[in-house]
Protein backbone atom coordinates (compact mmCIF):
# COMPACT_ATOMS: atom_id res chain seq x y z
CA UNK A 1 0.00 0.00 0.00
CA UNK A 2 1.28 3.45 -0.84
CA UNK A 3 0.89 6.62 1.21
CA UNK A 4 -0.09 10.04 -0.21
CA UNK A 5 2.31 11.44 -2.71
CA UNK A 6 3.63 7.95 -3.36
CA UNK A 7 5.84 7.66 -0.24
CA UNK A 8 6.32 4.17 1.15
CA UNK A 9 4.21 3.62 4.25
CA UNK A 10 7.28 3.37 6.54
CA UNK A 11 8.59 6.75 5.38
CA UNK A 12 5.16 8.30 5.87
CA UNK A 13 4.95 7.05 9.49
CA UNK A 14 8.41 8.40 10.33
CA UNK A 15 7.61 11.75 8.74
CA UNK A 16 4.33 11.93 10.62
CA UNK A 17 6.02 11.19 13.95
CA UNK A 18 8.61 13.92 13.42
CA UNK A 19 5.83 16.33 12.55
CA UNK A 20 4.25 15.89 15.99
CA UNK A 21 7.41 15.52 18.07
CA UNK A 22 8.21 18.74 20.01
CA UNK A 23 11.20 20.78 19.10
CA UNK A 24 13.83 19.95 21.74
CA UNK A 25 14.98 23.56 21.86
CA UNK A 26 11.43 24.73 22.43
CA UNK A 27 10.64 22.08 25.07
CA UNK A 28 13.67 23.09 27.10
CA UNK A 29 12.46 26.67 27.30
CA UNK A 30 8.70 26.37 27.42
CA UNK A 31 6.51 23.96 29.39
CA UNK A 32 3.04 23.79 27.89
CA UNK A 33 1.97 21.13 30.41
CA UNK A 34 3.03 21.89 34.00
CA UNK A 35 4.17 18.67 35.61
CA UNK A 36 3.56 18.04 39.33
CA UNK A 37 6.35 19.56 41.38
CA UNK A 38 7.87 21.52 38.52
CA UNK A 39 7.21 24.75 40.42
CA UNK A 40 8.64 23.45 43.69
CA UNK A 41 5.26 22.44 45.09
CA UNK A 42 6.29 18.81 45.35
CA UNK A 43 9.10 19.68 47.72
CA UNK A 44 6.79 21.84 49.83
CA UNK A 45 4.10 19.17 49.84
CA UNK A 46 6.58 16.50 50.90
CA UNK A 47 7.81 18.71 53.75
CA UNK A 48 4.26 19.38 54.91
CA UNK A 49 3.48 15.68 54.86
CA UNK A 50 6.60 14.87 56.84
CA UNK A 51 5.85 17.59 59.40
CA UNK A 52 2.31 16.36 59.94
CA UNK A 53 3.72 12.87 60.48
CA UNK A 54 6.35 14.22 62.87
CA UNK A 55 3.68 16.08 64.83
CA UNK A 56 1.63 12.87 65.12
CA UNK A 57 4.71 10.98 66.33
CA UNK A 58 5.41 13.69 68.91
CA UNK A 59 1.83 13.81 70.18
CA UNK A 60 1.65 10.02 70.53
CA UNK A 61 5.00 9.91 72.37
CA UNK A 62 6.60 7.89 69.59
CA UNK A 63 9.22 10.55 68.86
CA UNK A 64 10.82 10.01 72.25
CA UNK A 65 12.75 12.83 73.88
CA UNK A 66 13.28 15.87 71.65
CA UNK A 67 14.60 19.37 72.30
CA UNK A 68 13.31 21.55 69.47
CA UNK A 69 10.97 21.06 66.55
CA UNK A 70 12.60 20.22 63.19
CA UNK A 71 13.71 23.39 61.41
CA UNK A 72 11.81 22.35 58.28
CA UNK A 73 8.59 22.20 60.30
CA UNK A 74 8.45 25.75 61.70
CA UNK A 75 5.96 26.95 59.09
CA UNK A 76 3.88 23.79 59.42
CA UNK A 77 3.70 24.05 63.21
CA UNK A 78 2.95 27.77 63.00
CA UNK A 79 0.15 27.11 60.53
CA UNK A 80 -1.32 24.45 62.79
CA UNK A 81 -1.17 26.59 65.93
CA UNK A 82 -2.58 29.69 64.26
CA UNK A 83 -5.21 27.88 62.25
CA UNK A 84 -8.52 26.27 63.11
CA UNK A 85 -7.20 22.72 63.58
CA UNK A 86 -5.44 23.40 66.89
CA UNK A 87 -8.60 24.71 68.54
CA UNK A 88 -10.65 21.94 66.99
CA UNK A 89 -8.31 19.25 68.32
CA UNK A 90 -8.46 20.82 71.77
CA UNK A 91 -12.24 20.95 71.65
CA UNK A 92 -12.61 17.30 70.65
CA UNK A 93 -10.37 16.16 73.51
CA UNK A 94 -12.28 18.34 75.98
CA UNK A 95 -15.51 16.77 74.74
CA UNK A 96 -14.15 13.25 75.29
CA UNK A 97 -12.94 14.20 78.77
CA UNK A 98 -16.33 15.61 79.70
CA UNK A 99 -18.12 12.57 78.30
CA UNK A 100 -16.00 10.36 80.53
CA UNK A 101 -16.52 12.62 83.54
CA UNK A 102 -20.28 12.25 83.19
CA UNK A 103 -19.92 8.48 83.66
CA UNK A 104 -18.16 8.86 87.02
CA UNK A 105 -20.26 8.42 90.14
CA UNK A 106 -19.14 11.45 92.12
CA UNK A 107 -19.43 10.61 95.79
CA UNK A 108 -20.00 14.12 97.06
CA UNK A 109 -17.35 13.84 99.77
CA UNK A 110 -14.95 16.18 97.95
CA UNK A 111 -12.48 13.41 97.24
CA UNK A 112 -13.21 12.85 93.55
CA UNK A 113 -10.37 14.85 92.05
CA UNK A 114 -9.58 16.02 88.55
CA UNK A 115 -6.05 17.28 87.94
CA UNK A 116 -5.10 19.96 85.45
CA UNK A 117 -1.68 21.09 84.32
CA UNK A 118 -1.47 24.84 83.68
CA UNK A 119 0.86 25.86 80.83
CA UNK A 120 -0.49 24.81 77.42
CA UNK A 121 -3.37 23.12 79.24
CA UNK A 122 -5.37 25.81 81.06
CA UNK A 123 -3.32 28.78 79.88
CA UNK A 124 -1.80 29.25 76.45
CA UNK A 125 1.67 30.74 76.04
CA UNK A 126 1.39 30.87 72.26
CA UNK A 127 2.26 34.58 72.12
CA UNK A 128 5.54 33.83 73.88
CA UNK A 129 6.40 30.97 71.54
CA UNK A 130 5.49 33.00 68.46
CA UNK A 131 8.38 35.27 69.40
CA UNK A 132 10.68 32.26 69.89
CA UNK A 133 10.25 30.29 66.70
CA UNK A 134 7.28 28.16 67.77
CA UNK A 135 9.58 25.81 69.65
CA UNK A 136 12.43 25.81 67.11
CA UNK A 137 14.66 27.70 69.56
CA UNK A 138 16.13 26.04 72.67
CA UNK A 139 14.09 26.80 75.80
CA UNK A 140 15.42 29.80 77.72
CA UNK A 141 14.10 29.82 81.29
CA UNK A 142 14.88 33.46 82.09
CA UNK A 143 12.86 34.88 79.20
CA UNK A 144 9.99 32.45 79.85
CA UNK A 145 9.92 33.38 83.53
CA UNK A 146 9.69 37.04 82.52
CA UNK A 147 6.66 36.11 80.42
CA UNK A 148 5.11 34.24 83.38
CA UNK A 149 5.60 37.24 85.66
CA UNK A 150 3.72 39.35 83.12
CA UNK A 151 0.65 37.24 83.88
CA UNK A 152 -1.07 37.80 80.54
CA UNK A 153 -1.49 34.22 79.29
CA UNK A 154 -5.10 33.71 78.15
CA UNK A 155 -7.25 30.64 78.71
CA UNK A 156 -7.93 27.92 76.20
CA UNK A 157 -11.62 28.21 75.47
CA UNK A 158 -12.10 24.42 75.46
CA UNK A 159 -10.20 23.96 78.73
CA UNK A 160 -12.19 26.68 80.47
CA UNK A 161 -15.39 25.05 79.29
CA UNK A 162 -14.24 21.65 80.57
CA UNK A 163 -12.99 23.11 83.85
CA UNK A 164 -16.32 24.77 84.63
CA UNK A 165 -18.32 21.70 83.60
CA UNK A 166 -16.27 19.49 85.93
CA UNK A 167 -16.93 21.85 88.84
CA UNK A 168 -20.66 21.67 88.14
CA UNK A 169 -20.45 17.87 88.17
CA UNK A 170 -18.93 18.01 91.65
CA UNK A 171 -15.28 17.22 90.96
CA UNK A 172 -12.58 18.70 93.17
CA UNK A 173 -10.11 20.58 90.99
CA UNK A 174 -6.40 20.26 91.67
CA UNK A 175 -3.86 22.24 89.65
CA UNK A 176 -0.46 20.58 89.36
CA UNK A 177 2.17 22.64 87.56
CA UNK A 178 5.91 22.63 86.97
CA UNK A 179 6.04 26.32 87.86
CA UNK A 180 8.00 27.22 90.99
CA UNK A 181 6.50 28.11 94.36
CA UNK A 182 7.71 31.70 94.14
CA UNK A 183 5.41 32.12 91.10
CA UNK A 184 2.30 31.25 93.08
CA UNK A 185 0.85 34.75 93.37
CA UNK A 186 1.29 35.72 89.72
CA UNK A 187 -0.02 32.31 88.62
CA UNK A 188 -3.16 32.63 90.75
CA UNK A 189 -3.80 36.13 89.43
CA UNK A 190 -3.29 35.06 85.82
CA UNK A 191 -5.66 32.10 86.26
CA UNK A 192 -8.38 34.28 87.75
CA UNK A 193 -7.95 36.95 85.09
CA UNK A 194 -8.34 34.21 82.47
CA UNK A 195 -11.64 33.07 84.02
CA UNK A 196 -10.63 30.18 86.29
CA UNK A 197 -11.78 29.97 89.90
CA UNK A 198 -12.71 27.52 92.64
CA UNK A 199 -9.74 25.15 92.55
CA UNK A 200 -9.00 23.19 95.74
CA UNK A 201 -5.21 23.01 95.45
CA UNK A 202 -2.50 24.72 93.44
CA UNK A 203 0.62 22.55 93.64
CA UNK A 204 3.93 24.10 92.54
CA UNK A 205 7.56 22.97 92.72
CA UNK A 206 9.14 23.64 96.08
CA UNK A 207 12.87 23.70 96.87
CA UNK A 208 12.79 19.94 97.46
CA UNK A 209 11.42 19.35 93.96
CA UNK A 210 14.15 21.15 92.05
CA UNK A 211 16.08 18.88 89.72
CA UNK A 212 13.41 16.20 89.58
CA UNK A 213 12.00 15.16 86.24
CA UNK A 214 8.45 16.29 85.63
CA UNK A 215 7.28 12.68 85.60
CA UNK A 216 8.79 11.97 89.03
CA UNK A 217 7.68 15.28 90.58
CA UNK A 218 4.09 15.02 89.39
CA UNK A 219 3.82 11.33 90.26
CA UNK A 220 4.94 12.11 93.80
CA UNK A 221 2.38 14.88 94.13
CA UNK A 222 -0.41 12.61 92.89
CA UNK A 223 0.72 9.93 95.32
CA UNK A 224 0.40 12.38 98.21
CA UNK A 225 -3.14 13.21 97.13
CA UNK A 226 -4.06 9.53 97.12
CA UNK A 227 -2.56 9.13 100.59
CA UNK A 228 -4.92 11.91 101.71
CA UNK A 229 -7.86 9.91 100.42
CA UNK A 230 -8.38 11.59 97.06
CA UNK A 231 -9.50 9.46 94.12
CA UNK A 232 -7.90 10.83 90.98
CA UNK A 233 -10.66 10.37 88.45
CA UNK A 234 -9.19 12.40 85.61
CA UNK A 235 -6.03 14.19 84.57
CA UNK A 236 -5.53 16.65 81.72
CA UNK A 237 -2.16 17.85 80.47
CA UNK A 238 -0.19 18.74 77.36
CA UNK A 239 2.86 16.62 78.26
CA UNK A 240 3.10 12.89 78.71
CA UNK A 241 5.03 13.65 81.89
CA UNK A 242 1.83 15.25 83.22
CA UNK A 243 0.04 11.93 82.87
CA UNK A 244 2.47 9.01 83.15
CA UNK A 245 4.52 7.58 86.02
CA UNK A 246 2.81 6.21 89.12
CA UNK A 247 -0.37 7.15 90.99
CA UNK A 248 -2.02 7.84 87.65
CA UNK A 249 -5.62 8.89 87.07
CA UNK A 250 -8.48 6.60 86.12
CA UNK A 251 -8.45 8.36 82.74
CA UNK A 252 -5.86 10.76 81.37
CA UNK A 253 -6.38 13.17 78.49
CA UNK A 254 -3.44 14.50 76.46
CA UNK A 255 -4.10 17.85 74.79
CA UNK A 256 -1.96 18.88 71.81
CA UNK A 257 1.35 20.70 72.11
CA UNK A 258 3.84 20.41 69.23
CA UNK A 259 6.11 23.18 70.56
CA UNK A 260 8.09 21.48 73.31
CA UNK A 261 8.68 18.26 75.21
CA UNK A 262 9.23 17.94 78.97
CA UNK A 263 10.43 14.54 80.26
Amino acid sequence: MASPRGLPISSFIVLTLFTFLPNPATSLRTSFIKLPGSDGSLRSSAADTYCESWRLAAETNNAGTWDVIPSTCVDSVAGYLNGDQYGSDYGVIADYALAFAKTVQVSGDGKDAWIFDIDETLLTNLDYYKAHGYGSEPFESNSFNEWVVGGTAPAFEASLRLYNALKELGFTIVLLTGRDEHQRSVTETNLRDAGYSGWERLLLRGPEDQGKSATKYKSEQRSKLIEEGFKIRGNTGDQWSDLLGFAVADRSFKVPNPMYYIP
